[in-house]
């Protein structure tokens, strides 16, 4: 099996008219090496299944088939996906049966969209644009899900990544911790894409751990970390105010949490977020 070269992706695409679009957040890795230390990093098992979002013409595809028992890759791009199977059966045709393509919007891709055995592992190159929402959304959907290696822009890596306390630490943060154990995996140069994108990448890993152990519904949760954020800059006890009622109603469901009312959303953990929700009148 041959990984594609730089050369051979920009031929492929100009076969089959293929422009990279900013709206699709379309930039394809085309250095072997990275594909390479993507899967690596990844950690993956021989039993793992892998969804891929974005596969794009297919540079790591070809580099996951042969470390898993299968890769599931929901593309967007009708061309794209049309593509895949034929490059793969090409370049690695003792794989190709662990190849299954999935024309979908990944944001809205469901379990019962997929093959019936489902995967246990997210390995992808994001489009910068969605990188989030997608994550979030397969967490979510897809509990089956063990392990996340994604690149992504360097910024939404750090946001992902960052800790109570920090000043990045956001809506994606808590999220994200909701579902997983988050970790920077390591930076990404621009110029292993085509085109180079104007932003740094970063690799972020996920393990899945289990939420937090809370009697409030994981929408609840949700609803308190949005309100938070939503105005950042005051205080809970402000911020919360109409998320709770009132502001005193925010006060009391804090203070039952055990939340000074004068804390910012930025210095709570997950925990914390959850025992506000539990507490709301």
């Amino acid at each position: 099996m041959s990984l594609l070269g730089p050369v051979e992706i920009r031929n492929l695409a100009e076969k089959l008219d293929i422009r990279p679009t900013k709206k699709l957040g379309q930039n394809f890795v085309i250095d072997g090496g990275t594909v390479r230390r993507i899967v690596r990093v990844a950690g993956l098992r021989p039993d793992d299944v892998v969804i891929e979002v974005g596969p794009g013409l297919g540079s790591l595809t070809l580099a996951l088939l042969p470390e898993v028992r299968g890769v599931v890759a929901v593309e967007i791009d009708p061309v794209l996906a049309a593509q895949l199977p034929l490059t793969v059966a090409e370049r690695a045709p003792e794989f190709a049966e662990r190849l299954t393509v999935v024309l979908a919007d990944a944001m809205r891709v469901l379990p019962e969209d997929l093959p019936e055995d489902l995967p246990t592992a997210l390995v992808a190159n994001l489009p910068y644009n969605v990188s989030v929402p997608v994550v979030l959304h397969l967490l979510e959907t897809l509990p089956s899900l063990r392990t996340i290696l994604i690149m992504v822009q360097s910024e939404v890596a750090d946001r992902l990544a960052a800790a109570p306390g920090s000043k990045i630490y956001g809506i994606p943060s808590v999220k994200a911790a909701w579902y997983a154990d988050v970790r920077r995996a390591g930076p990404v140069g621009r110029t292993v894409f085509w085109p180079v994108p104007n932003v740094d990448s970063g690799l972020v890993a996920m393990t899945r751990r289990e939420p937090p152990s809370t009697r409030a519904a994981r929408e609840d949760v949700f609803a308190v970390v949005d309100a938070a954020f939503a105005q950042r800059r005051k205080t809970l006890r402000a911020a919360l105010a109409s998320w709770a009622g009132t502001p005193a109603a925010a006060e009391q469901a804090l203070r039952a949490a055990g939340i000074d009312p004068s804390e910012r959303g930025e210095q709570l953990t997950v925990e914390d977020f959850a025992r506000i929700a539990e507490n709301r009148a």
